[in-house]
């Protein structure tokens, strides 16, 4: 695999588009009830692993293209928090267009279980959140490594490193979840993880 490679999600010529998931309010509270009624909120294939939620959740984060850190308890007492996913969707926005999409709760699970599992209490830093279609479009002209159906444009997908942790280490413990797909990019010091299907470059 080219290690310059960085904005896809499958190999070239890989596997088509992934359907996504959205959630409204409703959907969120929904998500939250069912789940507090089970014991057990989050990412189902973590959860389905055993790894047991805590009913309140919080996640730090740095993006580092606009400067913006934000520290928020998304789920509170078994239930997602609408209010909070207001502001996670506006920082995991384009940050070239500022266009927004709502972001899979899922994932904000799996990168507080990475944060957990690597370095407690240590901000998650963003190199790559939501991408718009015509972003998407934009960088598939410049580099033909671009997968044409990001799981970036459907809130599914981030690009983030953990300063003071070895990029490794990070990679690591994102492949031992087994929670969707991993990728490795040492060479721009990110690794790529999403919520579609489990596989690894």
């Amino acid at each position: 695999m080219n290690p310059d490679w960085r904005w896809g999600e499958d190999p070239p010529g890989g596997p088509g588009p992934v359907e996504p998931r959205r959630f409204d309010r409703r959907q969120l509270l929904k998500l939250g009830a069912v789940a507090a009624v089970a014991g057990l909120v989050g990412h189902p294939r973590l959860a389905g692993a055993g790894r047991l939620f805590l009913p309140s959740r919080k996640i730090s984060l740095y993006n580092i293209h606009t400067d913006e850190k934000l520290s928020v308890e998304y789920c509170a007492e078994g239930e997602y928090c609408p209010e909070a996913f207001r502001e996670i969707n506006h920082f995991f926005r384009d940050f070239r267009t500022g266009e927004i999409k709502p972001i899979d709760p899922g994932l904000l699970d799996l990168l507080q279980t990475i944060a957990r599992k690597v370095k407690p209490d240590s901000r998650v830093h963003l190199v790559s959140g939501y991408r718009s279609p015509a972003t998407n479009r934009l960088l598939r002209q410049e580099s033909d490594g671009v997968a044409r159906h990001s799981l970036h444009m459907q809130g599914l997908a981030a690009d983030i490193r953990m300063p003071g942790s070895d990029l490794r280490t990070l990679h690591r413990v994102a492949l031992g979840l087994r929670a969707g797909g991993v990728g490795y990019y040492p060479a721009s010091d990110f690794i790529h993880v999403d919520t579609g299907r489990v596989r690894y470059w």
